[in-house]
């Protein structure tokens, strides 16, 4: 019986072998093809073939395995194929099928290190499906590591390759990619296609209103007729023309102007008018702007009616916590309402209302993204004792364990004189102490030892305020744990121009506003010439009033368009399901008692 198997057998080889080939050049070699055959046939055939075939089958073998989301076998067949014994179409094969086992396990530096191999340089030289193959997981992996541009340049490269719905695929994902870039990243650009979509991102970034938007566009498809973007427009776009159809004409600024709140308020009133009276300097109609005090308010209902008779189509406020709770409460509200304060987490609100502030949860959740990028995977955590503390380190734990981080130890900083004995506690320095008097008693002698502290913790989370990070940050240095890196929030940043007070804080980094790292920005430097205070911390609160005004005609976008962003100066915007806004802030770095400012992928 088994004699009569083997002719059998190499029929049956020579059949796959002729499904699983096809040859770029003799030099290159022959490319692996998914045959019509199951994974445990083209394992068998493969340990019966000579090596060259066998080679093929076991490539096609973990190809079917990827292609069937058994990714823990398509990864153990790749294991066992050598890459050296390989040729060159074949090394950028299993190259590209080991980047896509990476992206599936989420690992994208994996994934670009798979497509360093010097094999890729012959990529040209293959066959069209298997460059788009290459190139989009290249792409793909360039996106998930953070270098969104050079994830646009790749696929704007393989576009003409494309046809179909791959190409309807590949062009809306390079809009998503330009259109999230930061401004600074929109120009230039030596191929002229993506030129182009840099200048067409840049253009719908720049436009404060939906009209001028709609004008830049036009504008732009005129002068460049052939260029993809101009033959197609992207989704998004095409949505924003019916959005445009419905100008905003007339804005409620509902706000306190008296109280604890008024001097917060009036920040937010004055960054809110000259954000209002620049975008009237570019000649554009701008809506009307209608004041309303709530700190008079008897009834919120009065109010909306009251603003609807006067012809308000967006209310931007109530700024007082209880007053948002209250309308987050309602089933409906009788005007889109952009508050600027948070309700309750978790609270569903009506479909009208937005809301919008300066939340220390997006800090603490920029700090994890950033932290994540920069390769920290390990973590412990300072925040101030109380109800605001617990907040912010719920947010970070959440944003860190998602990232797939690990948070060690959390210790809540009350007074100073305890600091000493709670960073001991996190870097568990007493633990070091114990030892090294037990090994005393144990051999009769004194024993030196200088304490030693734990060594799995990358860096350390800190929320504090200003006096709080000067006495924290020597501390460390003092308790043996001066070298372990800080990640802060932006309250410990007074932005005061003394020196003296970053001189103890050297070292750490924060995330902050770009109002407050940005001086050249015209609105900062005009809002600062009438209202010095604003280039310091309450700055913060003018950078929101200006970008409640710059929000205000893009919420139905913001809305419409999840992906859009808005390049704020108190952050780049973008709005979640519950249709709460959201900050990505950039970063800075206390160097020599100065604030430096670091790029994105400073790291």
């Amino acid at each position: 019986m088994i004699a009569c198997l083997r002719p059998l057998s190499a029929l049956c080889l020579a059949g796959l072998l002729a499904a699983c080939a096809s040859s770029p050049s003799s030099s290159l070699g022959e490319l692996p093809r998914t045959p019509d055959a199951s994974i445990e046939q083209l394992l068998q055939q493969a340990s019966e073939a000579k090596p060259e075939q066998a080679v093929l089958l076991r490539l096609s073998a973990a190809d079917l395995a990827y292609k069937q989301q058994d990714i823990g076998r398509s990864a153990r067949i790749l294991e066992q194929i050598p890459m050296e014994s390989l040729k060159p179409a074949q090394q950028i094969f299993a190259s590209t099928l080991a980047a896509e086992l990476a992206m599936a396990r989420n690992q994208p530096k994996s994934a670009l290190k798979a497509l360093s191999n010097p094999s890729l340089e012959h990529l040209a030289e293959l066959p069209v499906d298997q460059q788009v193959r290459t190139q989009l997981v290249r792409s793909r992996a360039l996106e998930a590591d953070g270098q969104t541009l050079a994830a646009a340049r790749e696929r704007v490269f393989i576009a003409p390759l494309l046809s179909g719905e791959a190409a309807s695929n590949n062009h809306e994902a390079i809009w998503a990619l330009v259109s999230s870039l930061p401004l600074d990243q929109l120009q230039g650009g030596a191929d002229k296609d993506l030129a182009g979509w840099l200048e067409l991102a840049r253009l719908t970034k720049t436009s404060s209103t939906l009209e001028q938007q709609q004008a830049s566009i036009d504008n732009w498809r005129a002068q460049n007729p052939d260029h993809p973007a101009a033959k197609q427009l992207p989704q998004a776009l095409t949505k924003l023309k019916e959005i445009a159809g419905q100008p905003l004409t007339k804005i409620a600024l509902l706000l306190p102007q008296e109280g604890q709140l008024a001097s917060v308020s009036r920040a937010l009133r004055d960054g809110f008018l000259a954000a209002h009276y620049q975008a009237q300097q570019s000649g554009q109609p701008q809506p009307s702007i209608e004041l309303y005090d709530s700190s008079k308010l008897t009834s919120i209902d009065d109010f909306y009616r009251q603003a609807q008779a006067d012809g308000v189509q967006l209310v931007v406020g109530p700024l007082e916590k209880p007053l948002v709770k209250q309308l987050s409460s309602r089933e409906q509200l009788p005007i889109t309402t952009l508050a600027l304060n948070y309700s309750d987490s978790g609270q569903e609100a009506p479909a009208q209302l937005f809301q919008f502030g300066l939340a220390a949860e997006d800090e603490a959740r920029e700090v994890a993204r950033r932290a994540w990028a920069d390769g920290m995977r390990s973590a412990v955590a300072l925040v101030p004792r109380g109800e605001w503390g617990d907040r912010v380190l719920r947010a970070f734990q959440q944003s860190w364990q998602a990232e797939g981080g690990r948070l060690i130890a959390a210790e809540h900083v009350d007074q100073p004189v305890a600091l000493a004995q709670q960073i001991a506690d996190l870097f568990q320095l007493r633990q070091s102490e114990a030892r090294a008097k037990r090994l005393q008693g144990t051999l009769g002698v004194p024993v030196a030892a200088q304490p030693a502290r734990r060594q799995d913790v990358d860096f350390i989370f800190l929320a504090a305020t200003p006096q709080q990070a000067q006495q924290i940050k020597p501390t460390l240095a003092f308790q043996y744990a001066g070298d372990v890196p800080v990640y802060a929030t932006s309250h410990l940043y007074s932005a005061s121009n003394d020196p003296a007070q970053y001189q103890d804080l050297n070292g750490i980094r924060f995330c902050e506003t770009p109002w407050l790292l940005n001086g050249d920005d015209p609105l900062r430097q005009q809002v600062g010439s009438q209202w010095p205070q604003a280039g310091g911390s309450l700055g913060r609160l003018y950078a929101m009033g200006a970008d409640a005004y710059r929000l205000a005609p893009r919420l139905t976008q913001l809305k419409a368009l999840p992906e859009t962003q808005v390049d704020g100066l108190s952050g780049r915007l973008t709005l979640n399901p519950a249709r709460r806004v959201e900050r990505q802030l950039p970063w800075a770095e206390f160097r020599n008692g100065q604030v430096q400012r670091l790029q994105d992928s400073d790291s």
